[in-house]
C-alpha cells in the first residue's frame, strides 16, 4: 500500500516570519564559509522535454497502436509499498557546510510550506492493488451500478492474438468479493463509448469501431442487470465517439465527441498496413429521457468542439473539463459548468495543466482527474502517460494536488463504489497498449 499524507496549511500565517530567519541564518552560514561552493538547488520535478520532441513523439504513436502487443509481461508490477529515499548529503571538503545547509533546508522547507496549496486536503490517502482485469483493456467504457463497477467495452489485447480494437464485453467487478465476472456481450464491438448508469440501468452510447478514431457510430444501448440483456435506443442525432455521457436527474446528457469527418493518413511501421486518423470535433449537447425515450438538444458546449473530456456531476451541475480539438498537442485546461435547469454554462477553475484521455470520478465532494497523455519527451515503446491525480472543490472552486497513480495511465476508466474509487485497465504507453491492471484510491479523515 502507498500512503502519503497531504500537507496541511495551518503554518501559513507565521510562515513569513520564520523564512525570515532562516534567511538571515543562511546569510551568517555563507559569510563563514567563504570558500564554500554555492550549493546547488534540489528539485524532483522533471524537466520537460522541449516541445519539439514532444511532437516527435506524437508521430510514433501509430507504431505504438499497430506495431506493439502490450501486455502486463511488459511492465513490472507496481509493488504494494512505495518508499522515496535519499542518499545523505556530505561536503568534506567544507567543515562550515553542516550550518550553511541546515539553514538552507530550513528555508526551504518553510518556503515549501508557504507554497502549499491555500485548500490542501489534510486527510491520509492510499492505493491499494486489486483483483486484475481478465484480459488487459483499453479505452474502456466504467460506470457504478448497485454497488459494483461495470467495464463496458474498449480494445482487447490478449497476448500475441491480434487486437480486438472494439470489443463486445461487459464485465463486472465486484469490490467486495474483490472478484470479476463476465456478463451479456454488447449487440456490437465498441471502443472510446461513454458510459453511465441511471434508475439501475446502464447505457452505451456512441462509439468507434476501428483504429485510430475511425468509424464513428451513432449507437446507444442500454443494460439491464435484472435480466442481464442488452437493448437498443434511439440512436444519436450525429454518430460520433469519444462523447461524454452523464446522468443527471432522470436524464442523460451527452456532450461532445468526434465525428471523424476528416480522415488522415499517418505514418506507419515498414512493411505493415497503411493507418489512418480520424478528426473533427463537436460543440453537440444531446438530452435523452428514458421515460419518453427521446432525445432532445441542450445549449452547446462553449468553446471549441471537444472529444476525450472528463465529465461529473457535483450538486445537481455537469463538469466538462479537460479534453482535445484535434490530437493530444491540442489539450485543454478549461473548465465549464452546466446547469440543467437554466440550459446555461458558466465557467470555473481550470485543470492545472492541459490534459486528455485521463478518467474521472466523484469521491468525497471532490471531482477526482487522473492521468491522460502524453507527457513530453517520451520514447516509443515505452511508458510516457501522466501518472498525476488532482480533486476539484465547489466549495472553493480551486484543484488540490493528490498522490499520484501507483502506474502512469490513459485510456481508462474509473467509478466510485462506498467512498473507494476503483481504477481500471487503461495503458501507460502514449497512443496505445493496454493493461490488466486495477487500482483502489482512498483516504482517511483525520
Amino acid at each position: 500500500m502507498l500512503q502519503q499524507g497531504l500537507q496541511p496549511n495551518r503554518w501559513r500565517t507565521p510562515v513569513f516570519l520564520l523564512s525570515g530567519i532562516a534567511a538571515l541564518l543562511n546569510v551568517f552560514a555563507s559569510r563563514l564559509a567563504r570558500v564554500a561552493d554555492r550549493a546547488e538547488s534540489i528539485s524532483n520535478e522533471p524537466k520537460d522535454a522541449s516541445r519539439d520532441e514532444g511532437l516527435k513523439a506524437l508521430k510514433l504513436r501509430s507504431r505504438a497502436l499497430d506495431g506493439a502487443r502490450f501486455s502486463l509481461s511488459r511492465f513490472e508490477p507496481v509493488p504494494e509499498a512505495i518508499v522515496n529515499e535519499r542518499e545523505p548529503c556530505s561536503r568534506k571538503e567544507d567543515p562550515m557546510a553542516i550550518w550553511k545547509l541546515s539553514a538552507t533546508l530550513f528555508g526551504v522547507a518553510l518556503s515549501g510550506l508557504a507554497a502549499q496549496p491555500a485548500h490542501a486536503r489534510t486527510d491520509q490517502a492510499s492505493w491499494t492493488t486489486r483483483a486484475p482485469l481478465p484480459i488487459a483493456m483499453a479505452e474502456v467504457g466504467v460506470a457504478a451500478l448497485g454497488g459494483k463497477v461495470y467495464v463496458v467495452g474498449g480494445t482487447e489485447q490478449r497476448g500475441k492474438a491480434s487486437t480486438i480494437w472494439a470489443s463486445t464485453l461487459t464485465i463486472m467487478y465486484d469490490p467486495a468479493a474483490n472478484t470479476w465476472r463476465k456478463r451479456a456481450s454488447l449487440p456490437h464491438g465498441l471502443t472510446h463509448a461513454g458510459v453511465t448508469a441511471l434508475d439501475g440501468k446502464l447505457y452505451a452510447i456512441g462509439s468507434f469501431i476501428k483504429p485510430v478514431h475511425i468509424g464513428p457510430q451513432n449507437w446507444a444501448f442500454v443494460y439491464d442487470p435484472g435480466t442481464n440483456k442488452w437493448s437498443a435506443l434511439p440512436p444519436l442525432a450525429v454518430a460520433r465517439g469519444s462523447v461524454a455521457a452523464v446522468a443527471v436527474g432522470d436524464k442523460i446528457h451527452v456532450f461532445g465527441g468526434r465525428i471523424s469527418n476528416r480522415v488522415v493518413k499517418i505514418s506507419s511501421p515498414p512493411g505493415t498496413p497503411a493507418m489512418f486518423s480520424g478528426f473533427g470535433t463537436v460543440t453537440t449537447h444531446q438530452i435523452y429521457s428514458p421515460q419518453t425515450g427521446e432525445w432532445s438538444t441542450g445549449a452547446p458546449i462553449p468553446g471549441p468542439g471537444r472529444d476525450h473530456v472528463g465529465v461529473a456531476v457535483l450538486d445537481g451541475k455537469v463538469h466538462l473539463f479537460g479534453g482535445r480539438t484535434a490530437d493530444v498537442q491540442d489539450n485543454l485546461d478549461r473548465h465549464d459548468v452546466y446547469d440543467p435547469a437554466t440550459d446555461r454554462w458558466t465557467s470555473a477553475a481550470p485543470l492545472p495543466r492541459p490534459r486528455s484521455a485521463g478518467t474521472y470520478t466523484v469521491l468525497d465532494g471532490l471531482i477526482i482527474y487522473a492521468g491522460g497523455e502524453c507527457k513530453p519527451g517520451g520514447q516509443p515503446f515505452t511508458p510516457n502517460a501522466y501518472d498525476d491525480v488532482t480533486g476539484y472543490d465547489p466549495k472553493t472552486d480551486s484543484w488540490t494536488v493528490l498522490p499520484p497513480l501507483p502506474q502512469a495511465r490513459h485510456a481508462f476508466g474509473a467509478a466510485t463504489v462506498s467512498d473507494v474509487a476503483y481504477f481500471v485497465g487503461g495503458a501507460p504507453v502514449c497512443g496505445g497498449g493496454a493493461t490488466t491492471g486495477v487500482t483502489a484510491f482512498t483516504w482517511q479523515k483525520r
